[in-house]
């Protein structure tokens, strides 16, 4: 079938996708090429390729959490038949594909629009109801990314993203709230604020859309992609550069402040496509440093009780695994003032106390070892 790829109202180029893979068959015209996703394109030899790439990387990712079930329960046979019957339109930019060029972003784009939320309610658990004929399957449900349960929700007029938690414990939810008050605390103003909400006895967060209809997320990953790296640099400094060769103010400032914070929370899956840069859609040029957001998976979230220690062995990202050497490539902790931070252990035993699925001991232990995180962060020279 023919498409349209459009970003926001600007058509980029005419595409074949195969009906039966879902796959990009074909390139047919390229009309637009600077409206191509950040970092397609550099390789015209690839471009296929390259779009099928990040094609398939719009599709809700086969991890997640009872991906299965939902598909069974929309009788869809595979994932991937998501993005097509929502045109692959999404909350994090304005890219979507327009069949046979027949629709208008005002009239089909989620940022305006309201949108299903069935395919929320399946993801969450929901069954279909045996008197419905067909199910509305137009969501930004449907590009999703990470595997964690969660949901995109219209409330009180704002886009909002709703999150669970992974085991029995379901911390990640309560580690976003905290996270945001951290930052908060130390004065850092570039975070995505979440809230803890408990539903049906589970904790789960919920943020607003940080992305409006004229931005969109670049990745890191992304811009890492927009020119070939040297072999005698690290990656943090190839990111670096390019962000200098896209004109983006405030790289080194920004990633050192989540190398700082990712140390002290423990964060272990701090990867290149949660944290990146924000385009203006309509004009190019990049905005700045994406806010920070995806904190969940820190503070010890996957240990047992009794393996929880303030100087965990874990493997860091994105850069180094050690987070003793990912932490040497900040260049200075100006503004990462620790004493900001007295009491927090506080906030963290309210936050941690509201969920039922957290027990005391665990409660107590989580506190304790933040607060000596703290004080061994302290000691860094």
């Amino acid at each position: 079938m023919q498409y349209v790829l459009m970003n926001k109202n600007t058509p980029v180029l005419t595409c074949e996708i195969d009906e039966d893979s879902k796959a990009i068959s074909k390139v047919t015209d390229l009309l637009n090429p600077a409206y191509l996703p950040v970092g397609i394109g550099v390789d015209k030899k690839h471009l296929r390729k390259d779009l099928n790439d990040w094609w398939r990387g719009r599709s809700i990712p086969a991890s997640r959490q009872g991906l299965t079930e939902a598909l069974s329960e929309m009788g869809l046979a595979d994932k991937d038949d998501l993005l097509t019957k929502g045109l692959g339109l999404s909350l994090s930019d304005q890219y979507w594909f327009n069949p046979n060029d027949k629709f208008s972003w005002e009239k089909v784009n989620f940022f305006h629009n309201p949108f299903s939320e069935e395919v929320g309610d399946i993801l969450f658990g929901s069954k279909v109801s045996t008197e419905q004929q067909e199910l509305d399957l137009a969501s930004p449900d449907n590009t999703s990314d990470g595997w964690l349960k969660k949901r995109w929700k219209i409330i009180n007029g704002k886009r909002c993203l709703i999150k669970g938690g992974s085991g029995t414990v379901m911390q990640e939810p309560i580690n976003e709230a905290f996270v945001s008050k951290v930052m908060e605390k130390l004065g850092f103003d570039n975070f995505v604020p979440y809230e803890l909400k408990i539903i049906d006895g589970k904790p789960y967060s919920v943020c607003e859309d940080f992305i409006t209809p004229d931005t969109e997320l670049v990745t890191a990953q992304q811009i890492l992609s927009t020119a070939k790296k040297s072999n005698n640099i690290s990656w943090y400094t190839h990111l670096l550069n390019c962000c200098e060769a896209q004109g983006i103010k405030g790289a080194r400032e920004h990633v050192d402040f989540l190398l700082s914070l990712d140390y002290l929370i423990v964060n272990e899956d701090r990867h290149t496509n949660n944290f990146g840069v924000i385009r203006n859609v309509n004009t190019l040029e990049f905005v700045g440093m994406a806010p920070v957001f995806d904190n969940g998976t820190s503070l010890w979230c996957n240990t047992f009780e009794d393996a929880i220690s303030p100087l965990p062995k874990y493997k860091a990202k994105p850069f180094y695994e050690s987070p003793a050497k990912q932490l040497e490539l900040v260049s200075s902790f100006d503004g990462f003032d620790l004493t900001k931070l007295d009491g927090v252990e506080a906030e963290f035993n309210t936050l941690l106390s509201r969920s039922p699925t957290v027990s005391e001991g665990r409660r107590n232990i989580l506190c304790r070892c933040f607060s000596h995180r703290k004080e061994d962060f302290q000691l860094i020279p």
